[in-house]
């Protein structure tokens, strides 16, 4: 019979969903008496919360598992292994058979986690629930009692939208938006732990809806007036769930920080509609010139894959057009990689390995120099840092513009202030500035 863990140790891999996710269930485990650890080798309980969207992710789940019984086999003692979000759900016993885990738990189920592992360590075998219930899972979830300066909060998950390369709407279920009155006291507990800055998540977080059928942007209204709260951010977005409200509210809403992520991922139309994007590429142009009316200053930020099946090289050149025409300020790019179950999978036209290495190195090449173009033109402005932590420099501080650029100053401004500054350098990732007003707020 396995002993009840005393220590835990939570590695998330992937979007900021998962962050939250793992950020929750670690409180999950601290409200049962357990201890966090930073050393997964040393710990009794070891989550590994999962993504299922990069590259061989289900493979590097059992790497990982089987690199934890190595060290457990050196150090004589075997922690308890819960395999928990997107990998779980889509593997489920399969996990269990092949990895013989303590644990296994989808992302809708995680608030069951303690119940799970204590099942676990009776003797009773492994325990797994991969179910996706009708009922939130959020009211059962322990309030926050201290966070960072910048927080997470999920308001919506799952996808409808069922882009043929994407297992979301299968690992993560239909799309859910939680209640208003929830997340507005889930924002204001959130402050009231020290958050200055919180950002909105979902895999389609402006699709989120109430019960009266108001858009993101309503939500957005609703956050604004809480004390304490500076900063409000969201992602990630669906260019076609970018409605006139919410494009308004870039406008109309200060706290809004002038920041956008809104993933294309290819710039030829062919390409879009195989992917099932619901998008072209005159309409997602269109778009952006509709956001940058409303807020001249924004930064853009999408999400790019190359070697979709059938992609030819004249299809990828629109993407690196489309790049030219838009200019980001930051971007994720990919090579495309099957998953199983999606439409895309079955696909004809697979593009060679070598081709599509050198699509992603000139895709990356463009984003980068647009990337340090946009910081670039920084250089000169004043505005706002949220510190966020220190820096490797004694005296060095570091933190977040509002185009969610890294900064770097000097100050002895503690974490969670928000100082303005003056950009002076910038580099391809971060930006160095010097103070101007202790504190803006």
């Amino acid at each position: 019979m396995k002993t009840n863990p005393k220590t835990f140790h939570v590695k998330s891999f992937g979007c900021q969903m998962n962050v939250y996710d793992g950020e929750r269930m670690g409180e999950l485990m601290a409200a049962q008496g357990m201890t966090a650890t930073d050393d997964a080798d040393a710990a009794d309980l070891v989550v590994l919360n999962t993504c299922h969207i990069r590259e061989k992710a289900t493979e590097k789940v059992y790497s990982d598992i089987g690199r934890l019984r190595k060290q457990a086999g050196a150090r004589g003692r075997a922690p308890m292994i819960a395999v928990a979000g997107c990998v779980a759900q889509a593997e489920g016993e399969e996990i269990v058979r092949r990895a013989k885990v303590d644990v296994v738990v989808g992302p809708q189920a995680y608030h069951n986690l303690p119940e799970l592992v204590a099942r676990a360590a009776s003797g009773a075998g492994a325990a797994l629930d991969t179910d996706m219930p009708a009922e939130s899972k959020f009211g059962a979830l322990p309030r926050r009692r201290r966070v960072a300066p910048s927080a997470f909060l999920t308001v919506q998950e799952g996808c409808d939208k069922f882009c043929t390369y994407c297992v979301v709407p299968y690992t993560r279920g239909a799309e859910v938006s939680r209640p208003m009155a929830a997340i507005v006291d889930e924002a204001k507990a959130l402050v009231d732990a020290g958050a200055r800055e919180i950002t909105l998540l979902g895999q389609n977080v402006n699709g989120w809806r109430d019960a009266d059928d108001n858009g993101l942007e309503a939500l957005i209204h609703a956050l604004a007036p809480v004390e304490g709260l500076h900063r409000i951010r969201y992602t990630t977005s669906h260019p076609n769930d970018m409605t006139d409200g919410l494009i308004r509210a870039h406008a109309e809403v200060e706290k809004l920080m002038p920041f956008l992520h809104l993933p294309v991922q290819a710039g030829n139309d062919r390409v879009l509609k195989a992917m099932n994007r619901s998008h072209s590429r005159d309409s997602y142009l269109k778009l952006i010139e509709r956001i940058r009316a409303a807020r001249p200053d924004i930064a853009l930020s999408g999400d790019f894959i190359v070697g979709f099946p059938g992609e030819t090289d004249a299809e990828f050149a629109d993407t690196l057009s489309l790049i030219d025409a838009v200019g980001y300020a930051q971007a994720f790019s990919f090579k495309y990689s099957p998953r199983p179950g999606t439409p895309a999978a079955d696909m004809d036209g697979a593009v060679a390995a070598d081709v599509m290495d050198d699509r992603l190195q000139r895709l990356q090449a463009a984003l980068n120099r647009d990337q340090a173009a946009f910081n670039a033109a920084t250089v000169g402005r004043t505005c706002t840092v949220l510190i966020e932590r220190r820096g490797k420099l004694p005296g060095q501080m570091l933190g977040k513009s509002p185009w969610l650029q890294s900064v770097h100053l000097m100050t002895d401004a503690p974490i969670g202030s928000l100082v303005e500054v003056e950009i002076v350098q910038a580099g391809p990732n971060s930006l160095g500035s010097v103070e101007r007003v202790q504190k803006a707020a």
